[in-house]
């Protein structure tokens, strides 16, 4: 506890520094985020451009660090604009007061699936699958199918094949715990984690350690798991990054295993820059940052009409009816969830 509040008291003191002082009008405006976030320089300096404005931007950690460190500031916030939350955290972020509703004129191009407060104290921004991933060469080899639904991954042939994340502390394992609740219902998601138990689950801290220490499937990775939860985008990364680059994803994605991520962004209650929060947000629904999330950040746009890069459009999966779970009934049971899974799976 001492070693978080240090580390939330130097995270406050660098968002005082960012932020400056005095009554004088702003001539920044400060975002608050999680450590994934990135946005290309050029992207980043025509927001400038356009609104006059500096952005800065605060990193805090991962997206369940930002939102504990943003609850201790509530309403005397680090920045002006708070992006990260998801539907997994979203009811916590409510419930905590932290925002401020905008209603941005730029929702008006966004599907309404995506929006996720009626009230409009969050925006969409992207979404991203949390999905299997299986390692195709690592099957294809052994003439074993690839597991094709939840289900089969309690078959004694995927016994000792499947690496997942603790959802106690990572949030794409959460996501996945979600996806079988989603998938089996309260009376028998239990039952399933016992099944994987059963069969050698492998249960690790992170994504980094899942995907790029035991997952077969990542490049220069010696992993011996060809099953890995992951996300949807993961497979064009896979051709993105490799050298030379394959004409085919070594990598696929088991589409009915998806869970569907809804990453958004908040004015931050108490905002010194208000108005330049709005147009931060504004902003982050145009065209041109919505065309630079997927390179950047592994995501998908909102905006239906942003144009993917042709890895994404090529090897990507965006999965038409992906799992998902009302962000109140998700604020309702998921310490519940996680505890009982903690029970069945770690004890």
């Amino acid at each position: 506890y001492k070693a978080f509040l240090a580390a939330a008291v130097a995270t406050l003191a660098l968002g005082v520094v960012a932020y400056g002082g005095g009554d004088e009008k702003p001539t920044s405006v400060v975002l608050v985020t999680h450590d994934s976030f990135v946005v290309s320089d050029d992207v980043k300096a025509a927001f400038e451009q356009e609104s006059g404005l500096k952005l800065r931007i605060l990193q805090s950690g991962d997206a369940g660090e930002l939102l504990s460190k943003a609850l201790l500031t509530a309403g005397n916030p680090q920045g002006d604009v708070l992006f990260g939350v998801d539907n997994n955290l979203l009811s916590r972020a409510l419930e905590g007061d932290l925002f401020e509703a905008y209603e941005s004129p730029a929702l008006e191009g966004i599907d309404e699936r995506y929006v996720l407060d009626p009230e409009h104290r969050v925006t969409p921004i992207d979404h991203g699958e949390v999905c299997l991933n299986y390692d195709k060469a690592w099957f294809t080899e052994r003439e074993i199918a690839p597991p094709r639904s939840l289900e089969d991954l309690v078959e004694p042939r995927y016994e000792d094949l499947l690496v997942v994340e603790n959802p106690a502390i990572s949030t794409p394992g959460l996501a996945f715990l979600l996806a079988t609740v989603a998938h089996f219902g309260e009376d028998r998601w239990a039952g399933y984690w016992r099944g994987l138990r059963a069969n050698g689950v492998l249960v690790v801290d992170g994504w980094e350690e899942a995907y790029n220490a035991h997952f077969s499937g990542a490049a220069g990775s010696r992993g011996d798991r060809p099953i890995v939860v992951s996300y949807a985008s993961s497979p064009p990364a896979e051709v993105i990054f490799r050298t030379p680059k394959p004409t085919e994803a070594p990598t696929a994605v088991i589409a009915s295993s998806c869970f569907r991520q809804i990453e958004l962004a908040g004015v931050l209650r108490g905002a010194r820059n208000e108005d330049g929060a709005r147009k931060l947000i504004d902003f982050m629904l145009s065209k041109r940052f919505q065309e630079d999330v997927p390179l950047s950040m592994f995501v998908f746009p909102v905006d239906p009409s942003a144009q993917l890069p042709p890895e994404f459009a090529e090897f990507a999966v965006v999965p038409e009816a992906p799992l998902e779970l009302a962000p109140e009934k998700i604020g309702a049971n998921r310490d519940r969830w996680v505890k009982e899974w903690t029970s069945i799976v770690l004890r």
